[in-house]
């Protein structure tokens, strides 16, 4: 829709051009929710993509995503082979249904930033322990952990004028075997649960658990743990108050589907595993 509040748009071209924040600013990526709805309050775009940052970068660390990549982007990633965690890229692009139109123009930055409980990208980044880079007002730059990164719904961990520049996803997290498991209350609806389990060489679990909570939780096990063990650990890390409550889901639906994805995973992996074996 047209944004008819906004007086000014800025295209910064480097970092030196980001202007000094002030209120009714907002930072411009793909736009897909920003368009979508009144911004009453918003004066003035700062561009993004005008800083033509590279989508991705590969290298024997890991995988660096711009904030700006696209989800048409990441989903044409041609990953190393080692890198056996890659088919999540693909299914959490999928999580959000969007036509092509959006595909070309949400961003990873821009999913993260809105901190919408369903967000696809949330899901992903905290599976494989992304690292959020910040850049401050001050001209500096800080990174937090996803986990630390998503307050809750619409909630995030950025100050005024700070800027998400990238999400970094280490090397031995994307060696991992992954299980996806994602529930919707229609077809074609927002995620009502979006989990995600990875095991890595040694045996190690680690569930994460998103749509279905405010933020998203990750709870990691030395080893493969008994179906108890998981509805134990999810009852201890998330209370009641912590399941999202919307028309995509009631708590106790949210609560009931969260359980049963989790048993779902746990047995997948462990079942890899017996074959892989």
């Amino acid at each position: 829709m047209d944004l008819n509040t906004i007086e000014t748009v800025l295209r910064p071209r480097s970092r030196s051009d980001l202007p000094a924040w002030r209120a009714g600013d907002a930072c411009l990526a793909g736009g897909t929710w920003l368009f979508s709805e009144p911004q009453d309050e918003t004066r003035r775009l700062v561009d993004l993509a005008s800083l033509a940052w590279p989508p991705h970068a590969i290298d024997a660390d890991g995988l660096v995503l711009a904030a700006t990549c696209t989800f048409a982007q990441l989903d044409r990633l041609d990953l190393p082979p080692a890198w056996i965690a890659a088919p999540l890229v693909g299914q959490c692009c999928r999580a959000l249904l969007g036509s092509f139109k959006i595909w070309n123009t949400a961003t990873v930055g821009g999913n993260l930033c809105l901190a919408l409980p369903a967000g696809p990208m949330i899901a992903l980044a905290t599976a494989l322990e992304a690292t959020c880079a910040i850049w401050s007002a001050d001209g500096g730059a800080r990174h937090v952990p996803v986990e630390d990164f998503i307050l809750g719904a619409q909630r995030n961990a950025l100050n005024p004028g700070e800027i998400l520049r990238s999400l970094s996803m280490p090397a031995a997290a994307l060696m991992r075997r992954t299980a996806f498991r994602r529930i919707s209350l229609s077809p074609n609806g927002r995620s009502g649960a979006l989990l995600i389990g990875t095991r890595d060489p040694a045996g190690g679990f680690a569930l994460t658990v998103t749509a279905s909570v405010r933020r998203p939780v990750r709870l990691v096990f030395a080893g493969l743990p008994e179906r108890a063990e998981v509805e134990t650990a999810l009852e201890q890390a998330i209370p009641d108050a912590l399941y999202h409550d919307d028309v995509h889901g009631r708590p106790d639906w949210r609560r009931h589907v969260t359980r049963h994805l989790a048993g779902e995973i746990r047995d997948a992996l462990a079942a890899d595993a017996g074959r892989c074996g």
